[in-house]
């Protein structure tokens, strides 16, 4: 255990959200609480012969009042350079600097501010597009900027030249633990001392042809095409796959010290960080659950608690089978009796899977039940799996409560595991 995290812990100052609920925290929250859904019918590009036409979609501002402003984060000459994730990178950014009210004005205040942004695939329709103009048009018509548009470390390079950081640039591509790993890279950034402000999370903008068909084609997504508000169903017995999505969510850290020297209000604690590796699959978690399990044990264990100190879960849950009930494994292999006590609630029942994205929206989700004692549904929770009834996934409707200590899990195809324990700052004095 970190004796100098637990006195001078590392806190959460600012959040960006871009998401298919919207774009902005305080909305996205909202919405996430009312039980709304962010999954619809796919109009961006044409997937009408695919068996999967449904997605999580952020919305632009044209079609919704907090839907994104392209135009605003970019120019219309600068947007032909780089690819969607990177695009809801800077909007996010934007949105979590201002909050933590980060804009360094000192040449060293900028060479200590690092960024760790995560992705699944990176610029991937930027690729799938470039594909298609080469083998119709040739290679005199590929954009100069298909290479730097879809490397996935073009977010935070993105980001960096924007606001003239100097720290370090991290690039987690760990599938969909990528957002969670990001935050525990900038965790250990801060921890090393090369770092005193990190912007940290995933971002993911991928609805594409070729995203949809092959993960239609390993039989992952849902086809619950007529229903699309109705097709993420974590952790119920009737579902059917997980539903695509995109966005992006950050977050600036920081010591607590270095926030208060500067007048900044500490949102969260992130008091532990875990990750591990199943060593069992390529795209399936093993049964008992053993890896993930190992990556919550050593996140408990770095920030110095017992399970039962846990007042709330937000799980992967992606809404497959195998993968729902792994994490079911591996939360009873931790929580052991007392898990039936402990809520639990997958919020991709309400904005699909953002796969590299996932871990640093989620991570907010999970730091705002804290912050606002509230707990985010479950939507389309009717039936739990065998086994599973004693637990409590928090169906539908959200609810008040004053979880002091959650965990946000992530978990990847590879084998790749993700914890993050997030603590109120009730106790910081």
């Amino acid at each position: 255990m970190d004796d100098q995290l637990n006195a001078d812990p590392i806190v959460v100052t600012g959040m960006g959200l871009v998401t298919p609920l919207g774009c902005g925290v305080e909305p996205v929250w909202d919405r996430l609480m009312d039980g709304q859904s962010g999954i619809s019918t796919i109009t961006r590009v044409d997937v009408g012969d695919l068996p999967t036409r449904i997605a999580g979609q952020v919305p632009a501002i044209a079609e919704d009042p907090s839907g994104l402003d392209h135009q605003a984060i970019v120019s219309v000459k600068d947007r032909k350079k780089l690819d969607l994730f990177t695009l809801y990178a800077l909007a996010a950014a934007d949105e979590a600097l201002d909050q933590a009210a980060w804009h360094p004005t000192t040449q060293r205040e900028k060479d200590r501010t690092a960024m760790v942004i995560g992705t699944g695939i990176g610029g991937f329709p930027v690729v799938t597009e470039a594909v298609r103009t080469l083998d119709t048009r040739g290679f005199r018509r590929l954009s100069p900027f298909v290479v730097p548009a879809f490397l996935g470390n073009l977010a935070a390079g993105h980001i960096s030249i924007r606001y003239g950081f100097r720290g370090p640039i991290g690039a987690p591509v760990t599938a969909c633990a990528a957002g969670l790993q990001a935050i525990g890279d900038g965790m250990r950034l801060i921890t090393t001392d090369e770092a005193d402000v990190v912007l940290a999370g995933g971002t993911e903008g991928c609805i594409d042809r070729l995203a949809i068909a092959g993960f239609n084609a390993a039989r992952a997504l849902s086809t619950r095409n007529d229903e699309p508000e109705h097709a993420s169903r974590p952790y119920d017995r009737d579902r059917d796959g997980f539903v695509l999505a995109e966005g992006a969510g950050l977050v600036v850290l920081e010591r607590l010290s270095h926030a208060l020297s500067r007048d900044a209000t500490p949102l969260v604690a992130l008091a532990g960080y875990g990750t591990s590796a199943d060593a069992y699959h390529l795209t399936a978690g093993p049964p008992d659950g053993a890896g993930a399990a190992l990556a919550v044990r050593r996140a408990l264990n770095a920030a110095g608690l017992a399970p039962e100190q846990v007042g709330y879960v937000n799980g992967h849950a992606t809404s497959t089978t195998v993968g729902d009930a792994s994490e079911v494994a591996a939360l009873r292999s931790v929580f052991g009796a007392s898990l039936p006590g402990i809520p639990i609630s997958s919020t991709k029942s309400a904005t699909g899977h953002l796969l590299g994205a996932a871990g640093g929206v989620e991570a907010i989700f999970t730091s705002l039940a804290v912050m606002n004692g509230q707990l985010p549904p479950t939507l389309n929770f009717h039936q739990p799996d065998e086994g599973a009834e004693d637990l409590d996934f928090i169906p539908d409707t959200g609810r008040t409560a004053d979880p002091q200590v959650a965990i946000s899990n992530a978990f990847g195809f590879g084998g790749v595991n993700a914890c993050l324990v997030v603590r109120s700052t009730d106790d910081l004095g």
